[in-house]
C-alpha cells in the first residue's frame, strides 16, 4: 500500500510518500511544496492544490493522511493554515483518495512515543525509521511521519472493523442480555 502524508502550511506544505508491505515501512519520496509569498491568497491556495495533485498524478498513492490543525494562539494564523488545509485536502479528494485525519499529537506519539516531541526529535525518528542516510527537512520529516501514523493505524482499524463484523453477525439478545 502506497501513502501519501501532507504536513499543509500557507508558506511551506510537506509531502512525504511510504510504502507498506506487511509490517515493514519503506520510504519512497518526500519533499516541500514551496508557495510564493508574493501572491495573492487564492493564487497560494492554488498553487498548494495543484502541486499536491502533481505529487499524486507522479506517485499514485492508494492512501492520504492530512494533519489536522491545531488552534493557535493566533487565530488568524489559525484560520490561514485552515484554508492550506483545505487546499491540500481537495486536492486528495478530487484525485479520489480518501483523506484520514491526524492531529500533531497523534503523529508525534506514534512515531516518537509521546505527544510533545519537538520538530527535531520527529526528524531523527523519521530518519531512524525510514532508514534515511540523513534527516530529512522539518516539513518533509512531518509529513512522512502523518504517513507513518496512517500506516500504524490502518491495520488496527481492519482488526476493530473485523472484530464489529463478527459481533454483529454473531451476536444476538437474550433476556435484555447481549449474548456473543
Amino acid at each position: 500500500m502506497r501513502i501519501l502524508g501532507i504536513d499543509p502550511g500557507l508558506r511551506k506544505t510537506g509531502y512525504g510518500i511510504i510504502d507498506t508491505h506487511y509490517s515493514q515501512i519503506l520510504y519512497v519520496a518526500s519533499g516541500t511544496i514551496t508557495i510564493p509569498t508574493d501572491l495573492a491568497l487564492h493564487r497560494r491556495l492554488k498553487y498548494i492544490m495543484d502541486h499536491v495533485r502533481e505529487v499524486i498524478s507522479h506517485y499514485q498513492p492508494e492512501q492520504s493522511a492530512l494533519e489536522k490543525v491545531f488552534v493557535n494562539t493566533n487565530p488568524q494564523t489559525t484560520l490561514l493554515l485552515g484554508q492550506a488545509r483545505g487546499a491540500a485536502m481537495c486536492a486528495l479528494a478530487d484525485c479520489g483518495l480518501e483523506v484520514a485525519e491526524y492531529t500533531a499529537l497523534q503523529i508525534k506519539k506514534a512515531v516518537v512515543g509521546r505527544g510533545h516531541a519537538n520538530k527535531e526529535q520527529v526528524q531523527v525518528m523519521v530518519q531512524h525509521l525510514l532508514n534515511l542516510n540523513g534527516k530529512p527537512e522539518p516539513d518533509s520529516a512531518d509529513a512522512l511521519a502523518c504517513a507513518i501514523t496512517h500506516a500504524h493505524a490502518v491495520p488496527l482499524t481492519k482488526k476493530i472493523q473485523a472484530m464489529d463484523q463478527d459481533t454483529t453477525h454473531t451476536s444476538r439478545i437474550r433476556g435484555g442480555r447481549l449474548i456473543i
